[in-house]
């Protein structure tokens, strides 16, 4: 919780919201947009919902692996009206095998974007966290690829209700090779996204808020704001290098990252 007492929404609320949006999410079955019921929740209301979500996978064993940055390009920013990327985390269960089957069934409309992720081996800590910070605290980067999956009808929501369903997260393969950050330039990193061997999105690093580590200091400073860090060890998903792209059963994926080596899945 963000420690506040003004949110809008009471404790009953946000744990009826919180079953509500998680079990569309096991289940596999959209919901319309949680502001048409509540059009006055705020931030603050949206993180605690994300929260409790988060609570009861982690009161059910399941371990909460890492941490993810979403809208984290300047365009869709502008587009969207906000000044902040949105932040939410990836649970064990979600963790699928490079070169591995992704049931397509236990989704609703997946989409996959490219993900530079990095691993801290220094804790990180808001406010005033800022890129500088976040480089030195790098241990490795590794290459990804998320599977969004919105529980939204027709992927039609508000940010607030993106953030209150853990900014559609659904499955994350992670591939590739290990790399250390001083061989890299993750600014002018390319990667090329193909779905059945026909390249369909291209992107530099650079597309994440002019660098990946940006992402990860927004995220200190956010999580700071609540009195809370980013442990040493932590994975982080940096947000879509390209955009994301709609697949389904029959689709085979494949993105291929500049030093990092490729992550691939079949969607069956």
């Amino acid at each position: 919780m963000s420690g506040r007492n003004d949110m809008n929404l009471d404790a009953k609320t946000i744990a009826q919201l919180a079953e509500h949006l998680e079990t569309a999410e096991l289940q596999a079955r959209d919901v319309t947009k949680i502001t048409d019921d509540f059009p006055g929740m705020d931030w603050d209301d949206a993180y605690a919902i994300q929260d409790e979500i988060r609570r009861r996978k982690e009161s059910r064993g399941h371990k909460t692996v890492g941490l993810k940055a979403g809208l984290t390009s300047f365009a869709k920013m502008k587009q969207m009206g906000v000044t902040s990327p949105v932040f939410g985390f990836v649970s064990d269960y979600m963790s699928r095998p490079d070169g591995g089957e992704i049931q397509a069934s236990e989704l609703i409309h997946p989409k996959v974007e490219a993900e530079i992720c990095i691993v801290t081996k220094a804790p990180l800590r808001g406010p005033g966290c800022h890129v500088g910070a976040v480089l030195a605290a790098v241990d490795f980067v590794v290459p990804a690829v998320e599977i969004i999956d919105s529980r939204y009808r027709d992927f039609k929501f508000d940010l607030k209700s993106v953030v209150a369903d853990n900014t559609s997260a659904s499955r994350f393969v992670v591939g590739g090779r290990m790399r250390d950050l001083a061989e890299l330039d993750l600014r002018t990193l390319g990667v090329v996204l193909e779905k059945n061997g026909q390249v369909v999105a291209m992107a530099a690093g650079a597309a994440v808020l002019g660098h990946p580590a940006a992402a990860v200091a927004m995220l200190a400073n956010h999580l700071g704001a609540r009195g809370q860090e980013i442990p040493a060890g932590t994975f982080i998903m940096t947000g879509g290098v390209t955009e994301a792209i709609a697949v389904e059963a029959g689709d085979a994926v494949n993105v291929r990252f500049q030093d990092l080596g490729s992550v691939s899945m079949r969607f069956v």
